[in-house]
Formats: C-alpha cells, structure tokens, sequence
C-alpha cells in the first residue's frame, strides 16, 4: 500500500519535544502490557468478526448455524471465526446439546462493539480537522 503525502496540517513542522512528559508516559505505560488489549483489537479490525461481534450485540445469543446464515458463509467458516474470537476473549460458548451458542464475552467487549458503531456513524473524523491535537 502506497502511503498518502502528508500536508503541512498533519504533522510538525519542528521537532519538539517535552522530555518532561514524554518520560511520564513512558513510566505510566510500563504498567499496561498492550499485548491483549490489541489482541482485542485484532479481533474485533476483520470485517467478518466484527459484523459476528456486531449480530451478537444486536441479538446476545447465536448458534453457529445462525451465524452462518447471516454471513451468508458455509458452517465450517462461521466457527473458524467464531472459535478464534473465543481464543481473543471476544465470545464465549455455551453446548446445549448438539448445538453450539455464542455470545460476547462481557459487557466490556459489547462497550467496544457499540462504541465502534456510534463512532462510524458520526463519521470517522470531523473533516474540519479542529478535533487534532497539532503541535506548535
């Protein structure tokens, strides 16, 4: 993928940094380990998986039978996808029998989804650009 050119607008046009906050931050965030929180994110940037995400938001429960016939996909690719959410702590299951139902893990991963979906509906980015942050 080609990158864009940046304009002036995008980035810096000096470099200057405040070594005072740059090393509080680097401090702050040895604390959080980004591993599993991108994991989520991971999960949740395939198209697929997040209109799967998105169906078990709008309806809290789904087997994967269900699933497939709102992808509009074979049974077999529904539960790859359904599994590996479950192994990025996205979904969990629950067997009833010989059926299989899924869920979204918690209200957290619901949070994640529902925002996701508030944001795109606002528009991605205020194209004004106001709402960045630029250096000076």
């Amino acid at each position: 993928m080609a990158s864009q050119p940046r304009s002036k607008e995008e980035t810096c046009e000096i470099f200057s940094s405040d070594e005072e906050k740059v090393m509080h931050l680097k401090e702050k965030m040895k604390e959080t380990d980004p591993v599993e929180p991108a994991r989520l994110f991971k999960g949740l940037g395939d198209e697929t998986r997040f209109r799967i995400a998105y169906a078990l938001y709008l309806e809290a429960e789904l087997c994967v039978c269900d699933v497939a016939g709102i992808l509009g996909t074979s049974v077999a690719t529904a539960s790859h996808h359904l599994r590996l959410m479950k192994n990025l702590g996205l979904t969990r299951s629950r067997k009833e029998g010989k059926m299989v139902y899924y869920s979204l893990d918690d209200d957290h991963v619901r949070l994640l989804v529902k925002l996701a979906i508030d944001h795109a509906a606002e528009g991605l980015a205020d194209p004004s650009g106001e709402g960045e942050k630029n250096c000076e």
